[in-house]
């Protein structure tokens, strides 16, 4: 019985803690339609915030707390100002983009500026416990209880009796009438930016407190649970966003208890998947509420593809594959090695976001999933990786589309957290599944790349290989666009519902474009995991999803030279500026930025 109880508590004490976050993407989605993937950063400059204050001003902790709120209100300003502002207009992936570039910057800053080392956060409370039927509660626990619930009733009183609560509450429910009433949408925006950002800070110094400990790698984990909360009460509903915090809470330590902490992601990412497909709208988001529009159809620049010659294409081709020939230093062949696995990412995933539409979040999920297939059908049944890599390859287009085919009546938003879930739990799948997968010590012992027992070692080597495997993925690829299959696929993006008033089955042809970019997924993952000759868990993570979208992006949606650009120019900016490696993450998300603002059709722009 006190094990319950005090399972119980820390629920409610966790589910505390992921509603002041929760609450904060559903104000931001509420007024903007948009999920902000910069509020776990947010929160992780609050708890660092605190630990400034408290180890060198020596402030008592309801300063500390003032200071945290004001800072990361002003942090939230900046960022709508700054940030999103100037992409009002635009497509509707390309604020969602812009919050990832900005998360990107946040993180590093933090981490330059406090290191990457992990800190205790000191906790200066009374070290008392009251005795509750077995189980007990402290005054920490007493303290985020109290703060959820006051955060919740003065935000409660805000909206429904200030005048500014009136503005935002009429800017969520009409922008549009809202604007033409005279609200100043703008100042709204600001305000709930904000209101939601001094939130997740709080939301940041009270997990630093609880756990005594923070990180700057804790953010993106901070946005997933607070979206995972959001989904299930209802995206953009603010009780609903409290309601789905405190379930999500006692759900993961129910979890806990029962299975282990391996397991508590785990538990968060297959509710939210559950919740998507048969309940979509929460459980306070009513169960007529409109389906969003598709996040990519709409990112199609008003401007015309570049397009190279076909003698130019091959000259370059030519060219790419003399280069060890003339340049043999190692190391240039290795970063270009690299780029031709990102490129065959890039290409699976412009096939699926740029061509039919269909964003993906979640593509390193396929990457793992190939490297797996790969890696234990050699070191467990002595297969050659000649054959083991195509059928990583297949393994991958068959799983991938069986775990994706459930969420493709999705659309907007939706989709995009859908993805990532997914691909989250593979990875959660992969960590748990020791009896296969070796769990959290991943496959050693690799063997390397080989073809009808010849060894590939040499750089050249596996250079030529890499290469001759883009340029076969990327001729099938341009065939399929330039066919009938092709054309289907882009009316499928641009118009999902007058592509299906014309009778064509969208489901087929989303499964159809799935299992060809997961063949080109899983390759690349099987031919890293050769080259590594070591996999484990982490080595696929949901950043190698977001960049792999920022090649597509870059290069140009759905354009097939585009990708393979996008992939050179993102492998390389890293090496680039290796001499400055603790700024190159900082310099990359200030590109995307850029680059979303200034040049969202991409270097070659978009088919």
């Amino acid at each position: 019985m006190s094990s319950f109880i005090d399972y119980t508590v820390n629920g409610l004490v966790i589910g505390n803690i992921y509603a002041l976050l929760a609450v904060g993407l559903a104000l931001i989605f509420g007024v903007s339609n948009l999920i902000n993937f910069a509020h776990g950063s947010v929160y992780t400059i609050g708890a660092y915030i605190g630990w400034a204050a408290i180890t060198f001003l020596h402030t008592p902790l309801p300063v500390t707390m003032a200071i945290v709120f004001v800072a990361c209100a002003l942090v939230g300003m900046a960022i709508e100002r700054i940030g999103l502002r100037p992409l009002q207009g635009s497509a509707r992936i390309a604020p969602l983009l812009a919050t990832i570039g900005i998360s990107f910057v946040l993180d590093q800053v933090v981490q330059l500026v406090f290191s990457a080392s992990p800190r205790a956060l000191p906790n200066d409370l009374p070290d008392w416990r009251i005795d509750i039927g077995g189980g007990s509660i402290g005054a920490l626990d007493l303290l985020i209880a109290g703060v959820g619930v006051g955060a919740a009733a003065l935000l409660f009183v805000f909206l429904r009796f200030t005048k500014l609560g009136f503005a935002v509450r009429a800017t969520a429910q009409d922008r549009e009438a809202a604007l033409q009433m005279g609200v100043n949408v703008n100042a709204v925006n600001s305000t709930v930016f904000a209101i939601a950002s001094a939130l997740g800070g709080i939301s940041g110094l009270l997990v630093g407190m609880y756990y005594n400990h923070i990180d700057p790698a804790m953010s993106f984990q901070a946005t997933l649970k607070g979206i995972v909360a959001q989904v299930i009460g209802g995206v953009g509903n603010v009780p609903g966003a409290i309601v789905g915090s405190l379930l999500l809470g006692l759900i993961e330590s129910y979890g806990i208890a029962l299975l282990g902490t391996t397991y508590r992601n785990l538990f968060a990412f297959v509710l939210l998947i559950l919740f998507l497909i048969w309940m979509p709208n929460g459980l306070f988001g009513g169960r007529s509420a409109p389906q969003s529009e598709p996040l990519t159809g709409a990112f199609i620049a008003p401007s015309k593809p570049l397009r190279l010659p076909r003698w130019a294409l091959w000259a370059m081709t030519g060219a790419a594959f003399a280069l060890p020939l003339v340049f043999g230093a190692p190391y240039l062949l290795q970063t270009l090695t690299n780029a031709w696995l990102a490129a065959m990412l890039a290409l699976s995933l412009t096939l699926m976001a740029g061509t039919a539409g269909q964003i993906s979040f979640g593509h390193a999920g396929l990457l793992a999933i190939g490297a797996y297939a790969s890696a234990l059908l050699t070191v467990d049944l002595n297969a050659p990786t000649w054959l083991t890599i195509p059928a990583a390859g297949l393994i991958t287009s068959a799983l991938g589309t069986l775990l994706i085919f459930p969420a493709f009546r999705l659309r907007g938003h939706t989709i995009a957290i859908a993805t990532l879930a997914i691909g989250e739990v593979v990875s959660l799948v992969i960590l748990n599944w020791e009896s296969l997968t070796r769990g959290a010590m991943g496959v050693t012992g690799i063997p390397p790349l080989s073809i009808f027992g010849h060894e590939i070692y040499a750089p050249r080597e596996v250079y030529w290989l890499c290469l001759a495997i883009v340029v076969a993925l990327a001729l099938v690829q341009t065939r399929l666009l330039t066919s009938h299959f092709g054309r289907t696929l882009r009316a499928i993006r641009d118009d999902d519902v007058a592509a299906r008033s014309y009778g064509i089955r969208l489901d087929r042809y989303k499964a159809l474009a799935f299992a060809f970019g997961g063949f080109g997924a899983g390759v690349s993952g099987a031919i890293t995991a050769h080259l590594y000759s070591y996999i484990n868990h982490q080595t696929f993570d949901s950043q190698v999803s977001l960049l792999a979208l920022t090649m597509v992006i870059l290069g140009g949606m759905g354009n097939v030279v585009g990708a393979i650009l996008g992939a050179i120019v993102l492998a390389g900016l890293p090496e680039l500026f290796r001499l400055t490696a603790e700024y190159r993450i900082l310099i990359y998300g200030i590109v995307l930025l850029l680059l979303i603002r200034f040049r969202p059709q991409g270097l070659m722009g978009t088919l």
